[in-house]
């Protein structure tokens, strides 16, 4: 395993600058944003594709501070309801596909996206109740009209460029964000798909990482380091479904946390073991969404904690 950062959370530093810092931290990987929810800051495919004297500068770097490309991030909704938005993020990712195979990469990493209701909704919607019966109706629709198909054509796309793996990160609001529809989209599309495995959108849902990884064993691509903390007593009243903003921390239920400060040290031996156990061997990488700490002060934590954790031999 190596240790990773995802990149957003250095955009206020240049690219250069950027893996120098992450070189003095010890750091070994660097998962880049593309485009969509992530950003581009430091990777605008359109500034790339097909400019091999760009390709090799930017290659040049990485290579000059000892960092690699763990995969290309490119975060989005292509399966939004408004076909303008659903076209951007569709456009980005394809983008990201093209960039990463210039750049040697077989990793992209994204959201399965979420539909609407019908052909002409607004808005997505997320279906997790089997009732009332309209529920059912409408997750058959999204999966087999839009979902299914969607993906079946973007890995065809990747797999002509060089692509291995699409790692779909499972979240709420979209239609993979468990174990068991991540297997589903797997099953139906082929073993292209996989998961960006991050345990703190589990964690919330009442899901055990630890359990999660061994029933996705060979399918899990890459993995993001980010902890939630669980707030019981607010949990206890309400539940974890919780629109409250992020910024509402006294109310919340649950919000993220730097890795070691919502669950602990053995929690995080345990999970890593599991990945070691079921044959990952690819990148840890922080991401770094952490109401309480600074940017910096956050990745750092998570840097100093991870060297103990990982199994690096």
């Amino acid at each position: 395993m190596k240790l990773g950062v995802m990149n957003p959370i250095l955009y206020s530093m240049s690219f250069p600058d950027a893996l120098k810092y992450l070189n003095s931290q010890g750091v070994q990987t660097i998962e880049i944003g593309a485009g969509n929810f992530p950003g581009n800051v430091h990777l605008k495919p359109d500034e790339l594709l097909d400019n091999p004297e760009k390709i090799k500068e930017y290659k040049d770097l990485l290579k000059e501070n000892n960092i690699e490309i763990s995969a290309i991030s490119c975060h989005g909704n292509p399966l939004h309801p408004q076909k303008s938005y659903a076209e951007r993020h569709h456009n980005n990712f394809i983008k990201a596909i093209l960039v990463a195979e210039q750049l040697g990469v077989d990793t992209v990493i994204g959201f399965s996206g979420c539909p609407g209701d019908c052909e002409n909704s607004m808005y997505p919607n997320w279906v997790v109740a089997s009732w009332p019966d309209d529920n059912l109706k409408i997750l058959k629709w999204q999966w087999e009209e839009k979902v299914i198909p969607y993906w079946k054509e973007v890995a065809e796309f990747a797999k002509q460029h060089n692509i291995k793996k699409i790692a779909l990160e499972m979240h709420p609001s979209f239609v993979v964000y468990n174990p068991e529809t991540l297997l589903r989209l797997r099953e139906a599309v082929g073993d292209i798909i996989g998961a960006n495995f991050d345990p703190s959108h589990l964690f919330w849902q009442g899901i055990d990482p630890v359990a999660a990884i061994k029933e996705l064993k060979g399918a899990i691509f890459h993995f993001h380091a980010k902890d939630t903390y669980i707030d019981e007593r607010n949990k206890a009243v309400n539940g974890v479904l919780d629109y409250k903003p992020y910024g509402n921390l006294s109310k919340r239920s649950w919000y993220f946390r730097t890795v070691g400060y919502g669950h602990d040290r053995i929690m995080w031996n345990n999970i890593v073991s599991a990945l070691k156990a079921t044959g990952y061997t690819g990148a840890i990488s922080i991401e770094h969404e952490d109401p309480l700490m600074s940017p910096r002060e956050g990745l750092e934590k998570a840097i100093k904690f991870l060297k103990d954790v990982i199994i690096f031999e």
